[in-house]
């Protein structure tokens, strides 16, 4: 039997201490087998194989119900527990919630004055027309920079406003516009 194996049937038993004495025995191949499964995600991923090791060690060691029978079974219980820590960590960063798979975009940039289709500058226009009645400074800032193609300090210069309220009026209007134009 190994050392490995002994320690789990005195954490099985209920030995406070062989749980300690546990990590330092299993760390780098754990490490290792993290190093593993981390190569294998995409390059963006930013979780490290030493902070997927801690998460699993807590998972396996928290839950009170040790039950492995030698050191293959621990192994591939810590295996399994970093599958379900990555599927769950791929889920939360894809989730609409979070953004799911849109990008974030800087809209200074964007030239807002752009070409259109003709429907879309009627469906525009009917919801900035509920807006005017709504919001009468964000309809004029969106007719400034949708239309008239003005840039940020531009159009808060006309409007008599900071920049940085012309973005927040902005925001605001592009969001109740999309919503308005969905429900056209």
């Amino acid at each position: 039997m190994s050392n490995v194996t002994v320690i789990l049937d005195a954490i099985q038993s209920g030995d406070p201490r062989a749980a300690e004495e546990l990590l330092p025995l299993v760390y780098e191949e754990l490490r290792k087998l993290a190093a593993i499964k981390l190569a294998q995600q995409p390059p963006d991923q930013t979780l490290q194989p030493t902070a997927l090791v801690h998460e699993v060690y807590l998972r396996l060691l928290g839950e009170g119900n040790h039950s492995w029978q030698n050191r293959r079974h621990f192994f591939a219980a810590a295996a399994e527990a970093m599958r379900h820590l990555l599927v769950d960590r791929a889920r939360r960063k894809a989730s609409l919630r979070h953004g799911g798979g849109w990008r974030r975009i800087d809209l200074d940039n964007v030239v807002v004055a752009a070409k259109t289709t003709d429907d879309n500058i009627l469906l525009v226009n009917e919801a900035l027309q509920k807006l005017t009645a709504h919001d009468a400074v964000s309809a004029e800032l969106v007719k400034l920079r949708f239309f008239g193609g003005l840039t940020f300090p531009q159009a808060a210069e006309v409007l008599g406003l900071s920049e940085r309220t012309a973005k927040r009026s902005w925001a605001y209007a592009r969001a109740w516009l999309f919503k308005q134009i969905q429900n056209l």
